[in-house]
């Protein structure tokens, strides 16, 4: 059964243990001084699985655990998971929060 989570130990605990890494969509990761030098501002946020066998992240790059939460926290996201498998996808706190009140349809538009 899937488990919805805020907490940061526990999401970089349960990554780090199925060898997940934090990363953004590659397209989506702002590049503000125009020269390519240096990427700013994230984008979506994923996790990858390197290691895993059906792992597409091609289209990912990997990007620092305090990266990651900065922009986890100023989009006031939450993950939902499951304890054994790589089962992940990161939701918004207020689609979390009408799923853990029975709407299991419940989506950010």
């Amino acid at each position: 059964m899937a488990k919805t989570t805020t907490d940061h130990d526990e999401i970089r605990k349960w990554a780090e243990s199925h060898g997940g890494k934090p990363a953004v969509v590659r397209d989506t990761h702002n590049d503000t001084d125009g020269k390519n030098s240096r990427k700013t501002g994230v984008g979506l946020l994923r996790l990858m699985f390197p290691k895993a066998k059906q792992s597409e992240h091609d289209g990912l790059e990997e990007i620092g655990w305090d990266e990651f939460f900065k922009q986890f926290e100023d989009s006031e996201l939450a993950l939902l998971y499951e304890e054994s498998s790589n089962f992940n996808k990161i939701i918004g706190r207020d689609t979390a929060e009408k799923r853990e009140h029975g709407d299991s349809k419940a989506s950010r538009h």
